[in-house]
């Protein structure tokens, strides 16, 4: 039953195709824009259509920007030679969170995944093995510890591996502030693998 009339319906089911937003949350979204000014509504619709018309891929390292370069790409100051090899761009903005890597990046936009149907060729692997032709010396692949990232490392790792240059693998293991007994068996060897020397 439709208890709002049409154009508030309208909303909250636009709203609910977004990822992770359902129809409460819809609901309140939808109720929101409605009460806020209407300059703020347009602001709102303006930068989505912005953003929907004017993004598009870093003709480097793939990830989402409105130039023809991403920022980190530009930049001089970045260490050019030593790529990190990223799932997302969210995968690349949490990274550039923690302010303590200097390289560039290279998004693939997904992971291998037989069962999904996605091979090597769905993703940006091409474009991976084409910009190793430039002076790189360190890939460093930080897919996420899935099957899929896993398999994506180890696809990835051969493919670069005959042109020898450096592949390093993020280390994964307990998170901080973790209570080991409630951490899983794969989770506690990746951590005992990855040790380092204190």
């Amino acid at each position: 039953m439709n208890y709002y009339g049409s154009q508030i319906s309208k909303l909250i089911e636009e709203l609910s195709r977004l990822p992770g937003i359902g129809p409460k949350s819809a609901g309140r979204l939808a109720f929101h824009m409605i009460n806020m000014p209407e300059e703020q509504v347009e602001q709102l619709a303006e930068a989505m259509l912005c953003a929907r018309k004017n993004v598009r891929y870093c003709k480097e390292c793939y990830t989402l920007t409105d130039q023809e370069l991403c920022p980190v790409c530009a930049s001089r100051e970045r260490d050019h030679s030593t790529i990190m090899v990223v799932e997302t761009a969210r995968d690349l903005a949490a990274y550039e969170k923690t302010g303590k890597y200097n390289g560039v990046y290279h998004v693939l936009h997904g992971a291998i995944s037989p069962m999904l149907g996605i091979g090597p060729n769905d993703i940006k692997l091409k474009e991976l093995v084409e910009r190793l032709r430039g002076e790189i010396t360190e890939v460093i692949i930080a897919t996420n510890s899935t099957l899929e990232g896993e398999t994506t490392a180890m696809y990835i790792s051969k493919l670069i591996k005959q042109s020898g240059i450096k592949v390093s693998r993020i280390a994964s293991g307990v998170p901080v502030g973790g209570d080991l007994e409630y951490i899983d068996e794969v989770t506690l060897l990746r951590a005992l693998e990855g040790r380092t020397e204190i």
